[in-house]
């Protein structure tokens, strides 16, 4: 009930301007939400991290806007170290007004990013654009056999997802959104999670482990030995902000750790679905509200 309510409150407008008005609330969310993002990527990568970078903003209405969410990324790419990884929302590059356009949008991204060793991955979004997120991947893949892809464990489909991405980079995540028919107890998500964990291992994909659970994180990492992958051949991914000692743990015993770090002004629905997707994150925002006082 908490998770259907704090994605019912992601989608209200009068929820927004009340939270993002707030002197407080704003505050806080600098801790989640990069605000000087070119200085967040600096002392992340000089930590042995690496990053993940999100210029926030989905939805898009116009055509114009889609587009200067291109020209932003184009921006944001001569921040990034060779290595580095863009994260990119297909409806802000304009998926809702046409899937061409997306993918022109999104092709556009993945040859600026590869004359600079930098990778994009597709994120994935509400439930109604998962079908043309899987047909922008395929056709982008053709040319840029590394754009990556993510995958919602929640998602009763997410298991065949991954038996079909051999050779891809997939992020794997618990999740974020709803979606008819979507498994909504915990229990299922986690066993859902780690079906998909075993066929990435096992497979020839490139897995990327995006979660926070203790208990995922060391199965991942079993997973791993036992189908013989080494540091090299996954990585673990975690939310700026979120567990940062723990990111700092896995980089220093040798792990590829990737932090997604978000920035820009459109964050209000972003925070609000990390806390959906993960209702144990609403502690964490309380507690740093109160410690910000």
């Amino acid at each position: 009930m908490l998770r259907q309510a704090l994605l019912a409150v992601s989608k209200s407008e009068r929820a927004e301007r009340v939270i993002s008005t707030s002197r407080l609330t704003a505050d806080v969310v600098r801790r989640y939400v990069a605000d000087d993002v070119g200085a967040v990527i600096g002392e992340l990568t000089r930590k042995g991290l690496l990053v993940t970078v999100d210029h926030l903003g989905e939805e898009v209405t116009e055509q114009a806007q889609a587009e200067a969410a291109v020209a932003e990324y184009l921006r944001l790419l001569g921040l990034l170290p060779a290595g580095a990884d863009v994260s990119v929302k297909l409806t802000a590059l304009g998926l809702r007004l046409s899937e061409g356009l997306a993918l022109d949008h999104a092709a556009a991204i993945c040859r600026a990013a590869a004359a600079r060793d930098v990778t994009v991955t597709l994120d994935a979004e509400e439930h109604d654009t998962i079908s043309g997120l899987h047909s922008v991947h395929t056709a982008l893949r053709g040319d840029h056999p590394d754009v990556g892809v993510v995958v919602q464990a929640y998602l009763p489909e997410a298991l065949e997802r991954c038996e079909s991405l051999a050779g891809a980079r997939v992020r794997l995540c618990k999740g974020a959104y709803t979606a008819p028919g979507a498994y909504t107890r915990p229990a299922d998500i986690d066993r859902s999670f780690v079906r998909c964990l075993r066929i990435l291992m096992a497979g020839t994909a490139y897995p990327m482990v995006a979660t926070h659970d203790p208990r995922m994180v060391r199965i991942a990492s079993t997973l791993a030995v036992l189908e013989g992958r080494d540091v090299t051949g996954y990585e673990h991914q975690m939310l700026y902000g979120v567990r940062p000692d723990e990111q700092l743990r896995l980089a220093g015993q040798g792990a590829r750790m990737r932090v997604y770090v978000p920035y820009g002004s459109d964050w209000y629905a972003y925070l609000m679905r990390r806390l959906a997707e993960r209702p144990r994150n609403l502690a964490f925002f309380l507690r740093s509200l109160l410690s910000r006082r």
